[in-house]
């Protein structure tokens, strides 16, 4: 079969999760007029990393049997809850004590769900990966490439949900972006 340790859909969930603490970390302890840029970049970093699981991960967990079922069905509601106070939070000033209170308990609540993600996901994870090898991590990072850029608080949390509504949000919020990055470069 195709698998190698680095093509594992499993190592490049976990080197996300790395990625997702540190900017985490670098926003709570960070200066506060530092915060935008950084927090901008996680907002990007799990609006796609999550749409992925949704469409790649959960699915193929679900197809184990009644312990996937349960674990991708309770990972998937704090992800739709994630999402939401996500949202919430890219509403606010980062430079904000409010934003910071906020912020610390969405961290919290982040933290949590990337360790019962660590602990119940994976192994389920490289047990679907056996049967699949790359083609899984493929699916992922496809995903990853046209998924929203931004938590949206009605987004579905279901497969069908996002291959019907995800390519169209994804090109709003990229344009968003573009737009953003271009006011930014001329300030």
């Amino acid at each position: 079969t195709d698998t190698q340790p680095t093509q594992r859909t499993v190592d490049l969930i976990a080197e996300q999760h790395a990625e997702v603490r540190r900017l985490m970390g670098e926003i709570a302890t960070g200066a506060s007029d530092s915060r935008a840029e950084t927090f901008q970049q996680l907002v990007r970093l799990l609006a796609v990393h999550e749409t992925a699981e949704e469409m790649v991960v959960y699915p193929a967990l679900r197809k184990l049997g009644e312990q996937g079922k349960r674990v991708a069905q309770a990972r998937t509601a704090e992800e739709d809850e994630a999402k939401k106070v996500l949202a919430r939070l890219e509403g606010m000033d980062p430079t904000s004590d409010t934003f910071q209170v906020e912020f610390l308990d969405f961290r919290s609540s982040v933290e949590q769900h990337a360790s019962s993600e660590e602990a119940n996901v994976f192994p389920l994870l490289e047990q679907a990966e056996r049967e699949a090898g790359t083609r899984m991590r493929r699916a992922f990072e496809l995903v990853e490439r046209f998924a929203p850029t931004h938590a949206h608080r009605m987004a579905p949390e279901s497969a069908i949900g996002n291959l019907l509504v995800g390519p169209f949000v994804s090109i709003v919020d990229r344009v968003r972006d573009a737009i953003r990055d271009m006011r930014s470069e001329r300030d």
